[in-house]
């Protein structure tokens, strides 16, 4: 009896033992693996229900690596799969040694009778996989944290870009059957027709936009480019106004080019009327301190949310965009300038294959959160060395630095103002004094067309024509500057001077 014990208590000190060092054991399931090549062996149309979920790499067992791979060149070269044509496409590859000889392949075919269970078989290697990814991934954080050369900023941006290309690599989707799709968007119609403007998205608070757009529809990105002068930033502000201030949509700005205080400021211009250059250096009027005063409570409470990280990278993008959506329900994210963001953590052969990326990445994003993005973009300085109207004129192909920017997005709008360009008329005979022509050049869901707006430069706003704006004059002896910009006849502003070069202060 006593050596029973004796035995029991050394059985039970050893199965401790094991369960110890268990957290340094790679995840593994070789038996399923074997149910699961025998199933793919013995049904013919097993391949086609695990194959997004299979790779060689999800195996453990380099001869099942070596099999399932033998087993996958088969089905894409459309031949029957069996112990026959796999045996023979092993001894093919010259692998066939390697796994065992045919003798293995026959035992794993013997294991099962069908496949009936393979679904569930393959769904437990493919996490059985990801776990020994994320080891891998922890593990070689790990070592270089240790590493007292490694700069630890550096190292947390390639942490987040090796964990963004394994969620990348496992993020799948399922096919979805047609009917809750139908109600789903019989649901966003009849909200739609609820509404007298017939917007289905986020107003932009101009009137022919939103009649072109139907508003900024969510899981789009949008692309707004630009020259630099043309007022790309201003135009975003002014729509990021409109939305929070007017709308009380939340919003979210990144802001990779100005500090927060800067683009404050801007926005106080934008919403308190009063120039650039006088929030800058304080010499307001007795006039200017009451409308700053008075405006300044619209802009107080409104829900704006700035980040000024400079060299965002898309990955921080992700993290911080998710807890704005999950916590500030931020129903829209503008980014201030995409080509400023990078993708660290990831390796490219070039800058226009990190931009294709961000873009993709980007896009991807307004699907996940299910929220339209906006991101501001330069364009290259082809559009200098046209010339004409239309010369000038954007175009696409002048998106800098990657065509995939042009394929990604949704929609992409130009905002281009001819008169700094010296055109005050364009092909209709319209007057383009003071006016930003806000062309979309794509658009997935609609039509595209031109749209004429005020452009009051040294308020950073643009406004719709029927706004009773007064527009900017300009005198052709001065380059084409803004020298006079009143707003309606009783506003206390008075004739102010300003400029095309109040656009950044």
């Amino acid at each position: 009896m006593a050596e029973n014990t004796k035995a029991t208590n050394t059985h039970k000190r050893q199965q401790q033992a094991i369960d110890n060092t268990y957290g340094h054991l790679q995840p593994q399931a070789t038996d399923v693996e074997k149910v699961v090549l025998g199933a793919l062996m013995v049904d013919k149309d097993a391949f086609s229900v695990v194959s997004e979920l299979l790779s060689p790499e999800t195996f453990y067992e380099p001869r099942h690596q070596k099999i399932f791979h033998a087993i996958r060149t088969l089905n894409m070269n459309e031949n029957p799969v069996d112990i026959m044509t796999v045996t023979d496409e092993l001894a093919r590859q010259g692998t066939l040694e390697d796994v065992g000889g045919s003798p293995y392949v026959v035992e794993l075919s013997s294991l099962v009778a069908s496949s009936a269970h393979i679904e569930y078989h393959a769904k437990i290697l493919a996490q059985k996989f990801l776990a020994r990814q994320l080891i891998s991934y922890a593990s070689r954080i790990e070592t270089d944290a240790f590493d007292p050369t490694v700069d630890v900023d550096g190292l947390m941006q390639e942490a987040e870009g090796r964990l963004f290309e394994i969620s990348q690599r496992n993020m799948k989707q399922d096919y979805t059957q047609i009917d809750p799709v139908i109600h789903q968007a019989v649901q966003i119609l009849q909200k739609a027709s609820a509404n007298s403007g017939g917007l289905t998205g986020i107003p932009t608070g101009y009137t022919k936009l939103d009649d072109m757009t139907s508003g900024w529809q969510k899981s789009d990105l949008v692309i707004i480019a630009g020259r630099p002068a043309m007022g790309k930033t201003s135009f975003a502000l002014s729509l990021a106004k409109n939305i929070a201030v007017d709308f009380r949509k939340p919003i979210a700005f990144f802001s990779l080019e100005m500090n927060n205080v800067q683009l404050v400021n801007r926005l106080i211009s934008n919403v308190c009327e009063i120039e650039g250059k006088k929030i800058l250096n304080g010499q307001l009027s007795r006039d200017e301190w009451e409308r700053l005063d008075r405006n300044l409570r619209k802009l107080t409470g409104a829900p704006v949310y700035i980040d000024d990280t400079p060299g965002l990278s898309v990955f921080e993008l992700r993290t911080k965009a998710r807890r704005l959506v999950r916590e500030k329900h931020v129903e829209i994210i503008m980014i201030d300038y995409l080509q400023l963001m990078n993708a660290n953590g990831m390796k490219f052969g070039s800058r226009q294959e990190e931009v294709s990326t961000i873009s993709r990445s980007l896009k991807g994003l307004a699907k996940e959160l299910d929220i339209p993005i906006i991101a501001l973009s330069q364009l290259n300085r082809t559009v200098e060395g046209r010339e004409g109207l239309e010369g000038k004129r954007p175009q696409l192909s002048d998106l800098r630095e990657s065509g995939a920017i042009e394929q990604d997005a949704d929609m992409v709008v130009f905002v281009h103002r001819p008169e700094y360009y010296h055109i005050y008329q364009d092909e209709k005979g319209n007057d383009l004094h003071g006016m930003a022509q806000i062309i979309i050049a794509k658009h997935r869901k609609g039509a595209t067309g031109d749209v004429l707006l005020t452009f009051l430069g040294k308020y950073t706003r643009f406004a719709n024509p029927e706004d009773n704006y007064n527009r900017p004059s300009v005198s052709e002896d001065m380059g084409g500057e803004i020298v006079g910009s009143r707003m309606n006849d009783d506003d206390p502003l008075g004739a102010a001077g300003g400029s095309a070069e109040d656009l950044s202060f």
